[in-house]
C-alpha cells in the first residue's frame, strides 16, 4: 500500500512517540485520500479491487472503483445472498496496513490532526513525548446490523452517568461516551439492512454523513470526523419492513446495485469457492454442479417463489454441501475408498434448498416446488450435454434389457454397467466432459423426465426400462 512516508523495514522500528513520527516525515491524510491512493495503486498493478467476487467484473466492480476514487459514501442495494456484506468487509484491504494514533484516544486521532479538546491539550502539554500506537487496518472497520431496537446512544453516543457522578457537569464534553460512528473515526463504518433503522434514528445520522459532526442530547460537538460511511439494503425494504428516509438516501454519494449470477458457470464457480464440504476427498462432478446451478436459476424465475426475498446463492452452496454429505455417507456404508457423488445424490439438495426460499403461493410446499425444479434442472442439463446425441439406441437397448441399479450403489457400479451397455456407452462418448457414471445416470434420468423411458423404484433399487 502507498504510505505517505518511508515505511520502516521492521515493525520494531515503528515510531513510538510524536517526536519519532515527525522524524520519519509522517503526513496525515484523510481516509478517503488513503483509499483513493490504494485503489489507484491496485488498478496500476492490475490487481482485483475485491477478491472472491464472481460475476461482478463487468457490472458492480467498475462502479465500485469509480465511487471509491470519487470518495463517495456507498450504499449497496440487492437481494439477500448477493455478496453485499462481503464487498463491504473486503474494503478493509484498501486501507493502509498500519496508521498511527494518539495512545488512549477513543477516536483513533491522528497525532497531527487531533479532534478532541482533551487530546489537543494533552499534545500541547506532552509535545514530542506524547506516546502513539499503531492501528491495524482490521481495527478501522466497524459494522452494525440495523435493528428496530438500535438507539442513538449505540450509534452516536450518550452522557455517561458515572462521569457525572464523579463530579463533572453536563456542560463538560468529557462526560460523553461516544458511540460506534465517532469511534469509527479514520476508518469505515458499515450499517447492514439500513432501512430497518427506525426513521428517528436515521435522522440522527444526517449530520454525521453530511456535516461530519455529532449531536448528543444538549451537546453539538463540531468534531471533524473522518468516517467513510457504507450501507447495505434490500430494495424492497424501502417499503416493506422499513423505509430509508429521502434526506439520508440523498447523502450517500453512490448507490450500487448487486445481482445474482447471470450464468450457470458463475453460479458453479461461486458454489465451488464457498461450499464447505464435509470431507475434501468427496468428488462432485461438473455435471452435478450444473444441475444445482440450473435449479437456482429456475427458482429465481419461478412464479410461486417470492421475488422480493430472492433466491440466495446460499441455497446453491447448501445444496452442494448436502450432496457431498450424501455421497460421503453412501461411501462409508458401501466401503468406497473415494466418495464420488452420483446424480441420485442430488435429491439431498431438496431439503437444503427448500429452506432458502419463500413462497407467494399457499397451495404447495417449498419441498414440492424444489423437487419439481430439480427435475427441470436435470432436463436442462441433459439437453445441454446430450441434446445433440441420438439416444434411440439407448431407449431400445434399455427397454429390451431393463437396467437395475441399487440406490446406494457406488459410482463404480455404473462403470461395470456401461461395459455391458454398448448403446449407452456410445451415446456418452458424444456427451462431452464428465464422469462416465454420472453422465450415464444423467442420460437415463433425462429420458425419464422427458417421458421417453420408464423408471420405477422397488426395494431400494431403480429400474430403468419399459
Amino acid at each position: 500500500m502507498a504510505y505517505p512516508f518511508a515505511p520502516p523495514q521492521h515493525p520494531d522500528d515503528l515510531p513510538r512517540s510524536v517526536g519519532d513520527l515527525e522524524r520519519i516525515g509522517w503526513q496525515p491524510r484523510s481516509v478517503r485520500e488513503e483509499v483513493r491512493a490504494n485503489v489507484i495503486e491496485r488498478v496500476c498493478r492490475r490487481q482485483p479491487l475485491v477478491n472472491g467476487m464472481v460475476g461482478y467484473d463487468d457490472t458492480v466492480l467498475p462502479e465500485l472503483e469509480r465511487a471509491l476514487v470519487s470518495g463517495h459514501d456507498l450504499i449497496l442495494l440487492g437481494e439477500r445472498g448477493q455478496g453485499k456484506t462481503r464487498i463491504l468487509r473486503s474494503l478493509v484491504g484498501l486501507l493502509d496496513p498500519l496508521v498511527p494514533a494518539v495512545e488512549g484516544s477513543p477516536l483513533n486521532e491522528d497525532p497531527f490532526a487531533p479532534v478532541l479538546a482533551a487530546t489537543k491539550a494533552r499534545l500541547a502539554e506532552q509535545g514530542a513525548t506524547t506516546p502513539i500506537r499503531w492501528i491495524a487496518a482490521a481495527e478501522r472497520y466497524s459494522e452494525k446490523l440495523a435493528t428496530p431496537d438500535t438507539s442513538i446512544a449505540d450509534l452516536i453516543g450518550e452522557v455517561d452517568p458515572i462521569k457525572v457522578a464523579e463530579g463533572r457537569t453536563l456542560e463538560d464534553p468529557e462526560v460523553i461516551t461516544f458511540g460506534l460512528v465517532p469511534r469509527a473515526n479514520r476508518g469505515f463504518f458499515a450499517i447492514n439492512e439500513l432501512p430497518d433503522l427506525p426513521e428517528r434514528i436515521q435522522v440522527g445520522l444526517l449530520n454525521a454523513l453530511e456535516e461530519r459532526d455529532v449531536q448528543i442530547r444538549g451537546f453539538a460537538l463540531r468534531l471533524p470526523l473522518d468516517v467513510y460511511f457504507l450501507a447495505s439494503a434490500n430494495p424492497e425494504d424501502y417499503t416493506a419492513r422499513g423505509r430509508l428516509i429521502t434526506p439520508l438516501k440523498d447523502r450517500f454519494g453512490t448507490q450500487l446495485r448487486t445481482h445474482y449470477p447471470t450464468t450457470v458457470e458463475d453460479e458453479v464457480a461461486i458454489m465451488r469457492q464457498e461450499a464447505a464440504l464435509p470431507d475434501p476427498a468427496v468428488v462432485i462432478d461438473t455435471v452435478i454442479d450444473e444441475v444445482v446451478a440450473q435449479l437456482a436459476h429456475l427458482a429465481r424465475r419461478h412464479p410461486a417463489i417470492s421475488r422480493y426475498s430472492g433466491v440466495s446463492v446460499r441455497g446453491s452452496i447448501a445444496a452442494r454441501e448436502a450432496i457431498a454429505a450424501a455421497a460421503l455417507l453412501r461411501a462409508v456404508r458401501a466401503g468406497e475408498a473415494r466418495p464420488v457423488a452420483r446424480l441420485f445424490d442430488a435429491e439431498a439438495a431438496i431439503p437444503a434448498f427448500a429452506g432458502k426460499i419463500e413462497l407467494d403461493a399457499h397451495d404447495t410446499t417449498e419441498r414440492d416446488v424444489v423437487a419439481g425444479l430439480l427435475s427441470q434442472a436435470i432436463v436442462r442439463t441433459f439437453t445441454e450435454h446430450l441434446g445433440h446425441v441420438d439416444v434411440t439406441g439407448v431407449i431400445e437397448e434399455t427397454n429390451q434389457r431393463p437396467i437395475t441399479i441399487e440406490l446406494e450403489a457406488p459410482i463404480t457400479a455404473w462403470d461395470q454397467l456401461l461395459a455391458e451397455r454398448p448403446a449407452l456407452a456410445a451415446a456418452l462418448g458424444d456427451a462431452g466432459a464428465g464422469h462416465p457414471g454420472v453422465l450415464a445416470e444423467l442420460c437415463l434420468e433425462g429420458l425419464v423426465a422427458t417421458r421417453r423411458l420408464g423408471r420405477q423404484v422397488l426395494g431400494g433399487r431403480q429400474i430403468y426400462g419399459r
